[in-house]
């Protein structure tokens, strides 16, 4: 395992985070992954699902399943995109990957289920209940869980929202996913965007990173989420 940490800077409603799942699951079996959710959604900018905003995501999604490979259901498609009594809220599942890391090192396994609930199950993964039916599902224990989560919720993740987006703009990243090697506090930017749907090809790359932090190559336009939302 290299010594190297892989901050990966992140929002549970970020689509092509979603697109980037993939990726996230190879580069833990090289290096640490440590995980920044930005809040995108949350705040003022979370989101009452509308049929407006329905014709605008499934449009961006569309565009991601066809880069990335990474799977849309009809649950959400037809389900959740159509459930105008949902809200898209980053806050409430970015709470939920602190707790589970701060009881079972497990926000990182929490963010890749909370992803699969939402893109492919279409759970409303803004709400407690559905959070804790997760939480559940990945073996935490039930008050434990409730525990944290109460304690995290509110200030604490306002503050992890805070720094996320501080390394951000450290980073010079422009949107979700970022991704930064660092190593002996020197921290390299680095575009997935070549490897989406490459999985294979990103585990070479990382393999080869056994000397000074190299940046993959650079596209013009990677593809992201930018600070408050998604564009098609």
């Amino acid at each position: 395992m290299s010594t190297a940490t892989l901050h990966y800077i992140h929002d549970p409603l970020c689509g092509w985070c979603y697109g980037a799942a993939p990726l996230v699951r190879v580069a833990r079996d090289t290096l640490r992954v440590q995980a920044h959710g930005g809040g995108m959604m949350a705040g003022a900018a979370r989101r009452a699902v509308t049929p407006e905003l329905r014709q605008f995501v499934m449009a961006h999604d569309r565009r991601i399943a066809q880069a990335t490979g990474q799977p849309f259901g009809q649950a959400y498609f037809e389900g959740l995109l159509r459930d105008t009594g949902a809200v898209l809220d980053s806050a409430p599942p970015i709470t939920a990957i602190l707790a589970a890391d701060e009881l079972a090192g497990a926000g990182l396994d929490m963010l890749a289920r909370l992803q699969k609930a939402h893109y492919v199950e279409g759970r409303r993964i803004a709400e407690r209940a559905v959070l804790e039916e997760l939480a559940a599902e990945l073996g935490l224990d039930a008050e434990a869980f409730g525990s944290a989560y109460q304690r995290l919720d509110g200030a604490a993740t306002a503050a992890h929202i805070e720094r996320s987006r501080a390394l951000l703009a450290r980073v010079g990243g422009q949107g979700f996913p970022t991704v930064a090697l660092e190593r002996e506090g020197r921290f390299t930017i680095v575009d997935v965007g070549p490897y989406l749907g490459q999985p294979d090809a990103w585990r070479s790359w990382l393999a080869q990173q056994t000397g000074g932090a190299t940046a993959a190559a650079k596209d013009d336009a990677p593809p992201v989420c930018g600070l408050d939302g998604c564009a098609p």
